[in-house]
């Protein structure tokens, strides 16, 4: 429908039908207005899968929804580092969508994982902004190709559980720029999702819902965004405010108390029409946006959907350790499955993403199903039962007679539902002591011991170095112990990369003095340092680095050129690597490109990752990976001009096999010609001048031609003034006190050095 049909609807709706389309129907649904053929249409929970609910509805999957396919969570999902496959994913559920009549999945779910004990990080991408903004906009585009919309969220800087529905997020300006907003910009840019949802709590003090600034001047002004914006569930403070700020939708239904809120404010002129009026255009275009293109032959086939889970999730697994090759698993050994996850995997996070399973194929069941593939002889034994976190003795001496008469022993063990959850933080890194206890105990008897994850964040690794592999299977869908075995017995190539480091203890955090304390107030001290920009600033050894992960199968990089060494903040540089698979099976590697900014005087990261690809390549086989980078590339903040400046100077563009390991680099110089001309004064420092060559010449002119100057630096040459020390001072020193400390130097002289310098 075009906005000229969509405004004449609104013409001949009363106030009272406006204010009401305004807010949810129910729990699920927006209004509709039959008379003139408005539809009601519903939207739903859906990051990861469909929970749809139809009677009972709640917001933390107390009440049951419909049987669905859960793919693997976000944390899964971003360390596939593939756009490719985060678009497939998004595609596959946004024809379920079409099959079960839902115009929008509220999803995906891109807030910085700023500290690794938030309960929901499970369901969020990354520490990194560039690579969640990128995977998150990869999804969006999957599913509205299937005319079905998205819900970006949680708009913004919802980093924590604790108080999070009044918790003043309290950040500066650069840092929620560079790392909070930057998240939600790509996406928004180049995702284009039909919604937006903000979220509960506060930045400095206001409630993002009631924030002009953020929803409708950088949000919609500023980047583009076109659709609406929708409440999280029960975030609205103050309503009639966080209209005028652009917050559209209410959800769910406030049983028309906000509505009455709303039409009484237009009647008493504290409110314009015109507000509610833009507020219906924008919900209805996006319900019309999807009733008009519906697919009523749009069939929801689960099994195949579990299949396309499975492979999803098979990319997504991070190889951790692999010592001596003990992966892959000879296909023909006894190999021992030890632990609850084997047979009853965590393949999924608690509260509203939680998806009703219609299947769940576990590793052992796997197994058997592929007893032609994997002839293998598997034994399994539960080993320990963590729902209390205490060891049971008789399974613990199962599970190591087990072990002690197998090949190898693979132990699934991770975190428990208790442990994280959508609702409350963890307060510690640690895995239950049962199992931890357990996997030490089984090292005693077993020289090859395999610890497969299970988990939604980062853990402790107490046995990490008596174990011989580890793999990470994060929170990986319905399908995962298929994909798990696939990986263990080489049929697959685990090609999976962390998009999270992960620390050695919880006191090595940025934000650890300050995460979950305070009471109404989070303070974000860290600044732009989040995550691996943190730990490399630190030179800080980690347990694994962000952008981490082992193969089968070996590879080199060769080649790095770019297509130019000097360049302008408006034009592009063009970045080329060669990589060649130099082991002996097919695999996939993941390109990871960061620019390292040098000589800065901003306080900047070490190195920012600006550019990843995932490529596969048969063994012997070489492929040349190309990046363009723009300003933002070598761009920050600048809080003095409020907006990105890549300042003058040196870049290194590195190619990394993480974000601690710098595998080639090359440097360019960029110039910047956006920054506006900087005004001198009396009370410019020299070292500024200094770094201005224009600046540079003019003083050393107008000095040079002071004869009492060239006294005072030839005087300096004794013993009590260094060449080094009279260096140091002149970097810091005002050019006013020139007239101090310069024989002769007078204040009009010193202006008309001010009057060139500024000319």
């Amino acid at each position: 429908m075009t906005k000229e049909a969509i405004r004449d609807l609104i013409s001949q709706m009363t106030l009272e039908e406006k204010a009401g389309m305004c807010s949810g129907a129910d729990f699920w649904h927006l209004k509709g207005v039959e008379r003139l053929g408005i539809p009601s249409v519903m939207v739903c929970d859906g990051p990861h899968g469909l929970r749809k609910q139809d009677d009972a509805a709640d917001h933390l999957g107390i009440n049951e929804s419909i049987k669905a396919v859960c793919f693997p969570a976000g944390c899964a999902l971003a360390s596939s580092f593939d756009k490719e496959l985060a678009k497939k994913m998004g595609e596959t559920i946004g024809g379920e969508c079409q099959a079960e009549d839902i115009s929008t999945i509220l999803g995906p779910a891109v807030n910085i994982k700023r500290s690794p004990l938030c309960g929901r990080n499970f369901e969020y991408y990354s520490e990194d902004p560039y690579a969640a903004s990128e995977m998150a906009a990869a999804f969006i585009q999957g599913v509205q190709s299937r005319n079905v919309g998205t819900s970006l969220k949680h708009f913004l800087a919802n980093n924590q559980e604790k108080r999070r529905m009044t918790n003043s997020s309290d950040v500066d300006e650069r840092t929620l720029r560079e790392i909070y907003m930057a998240a939600f910009e790509g996406a928004v840019k180049n995702g284009k999702p039909w919604t937006v949802m903000n979220s509960y709590n506060r930045i400095n003090g206001k409630y993002v819902g009631e924030t002009r600034e953020y929803l409708t001047d950088v949000l919609r002004d500023e980047w583009g965004f076109d659709g609406y914006v929708v409440s999280d569930w029960g975030a609205v403070n103050d309503r009639v405010p966080a209209l005028e700020a652009g917050m559209d939708l209410e959800m769910p239904s406030s049983g028309g108390q906000n509505d009455a809120l709303i039409v009484q404010a237009v009647k008493n002129g504290s409110l314009s029409e015109s507000v509610v009026d833009q507020a219906c255009e924008r919900i209805l275009g996006i319900i019309f946006r999807y009733t008009e293109n519906r697919d009523e032959k749009a069939v929801f086939d689960k099994e195949k959907d579990h299949d396309t889970a499975a492979g999803i999730e098979e990319e997504c697994i991070v190889l951790l350790k692999n010592e001596n090759s003990v992966l892959p698993l000879k296909k023909d050994a006894k190999v021992a499955f030890i632990g609850k996850y084997a047979e009853a995997p965590r393949y999924q996070g608690g509260g509203s993403s939680h998806i009703n399973s219609w299947k769940v194929e576990s590793a052992l069941e796997a197994v058997k199903a592929y007893e032609k593939e994997f002839p293998a002889s598997v034994v399994y034994a539960k080993g320990f039962d963590d729902a209390a976190d205490q060891t049971d003795e008789a399974l613990e001496a199962e599970a190591v007679q087990c072990a002690r008469d197998a090949d190898a022993a693979v132990i699934f063990a991770g975190l428990p539902d208790s442990f994280e959850s959508e609702g409350y933080d963890r307060s510690h890194l640690d895995m239950p002591q049962c199992q931890n206890r357990l996997i030490e105990k089984i090292c005693e008897v077993q020289a090859n011991v395999i610890v497969v994850l299970h988990n939604g964040s980062p853990v402790a690794m107490p046995w990490l170095d008596k174990v011989s592999a580890v793999v990470e299977a994060y929170l990986g869908g319905q399908a995962v112990g298929r994909a798990v075995v696939r990986v263990l017995f080489g049929v697959v190539n685990p090609s999976g990369r962390l998009s999270e480091t992960f620390p050695k203890r919880l006191e090595d955090t940025p934000c650890y003095l300050t995460y979950g304390k305070g009471k109404d107030h989070a303070e974000y001290r860290e600044g732009v340092f989040v995550g691996y920009r943190y730990y490399t600033a630190k030179e800080m050894d980690v347990l694994f680095p962000f952008g981490y992960g082992l193969s089968y199968t070996d590879f080199s990089y060769s080649g790095l050129s770019v297509d130019r060494t000097d360049l302008t903040d408006t034009e592009e540089l063009q970045v080329s690597v060669d990589v060649e698979n130099t082991g002996d099976r097919y695999g996939k590697e993941v390109i990871q490109l960061y620019v390292a900014p040098q000589g800065c005087e901003t306080p900047r990261p070490v190195r920012e990752l600006k550019g990843f690809e995932k490529i596969s390549l048969e063994p012997g086989e070489k492929k040349t990976v190309t990046f363009t980078l723009d300003e933002r590339a070598f761009a920050h903040w600048d809080t003095e001009i409020h907006g990105w400046s890549a300042k003058s100077g040196s870049y290194l563009i590195q190619i990394c096999k993480n974000a601690q390991d710098v595998l080639l680099e090359t440097a360019v110089h960029v110039k910047n010609t956006k920054r506006p001309k900087v005004k001198y004064t009396a009370n410019t420092c020299m070292g500024e001048l200094f770094a201005d060559p224009k600046a540079q010449q003019i003083l050393g002119q107008m000095m040079g031609n002071n004869e009492q100057a060239k006294e005072m630096q030839e005087a300096s040459q004794g013993d009590a003034i260094s060449p080094e020390m009279l260096a140091a001072m002149m970097q810091d020193m005002p050019l006013r006190q020139l007239v101090s400390f310069v024989p002769g130097m007078t204040r009009e002289a010193l202006d008309q050095i001010l009057h060139a310098l500024n000319a």
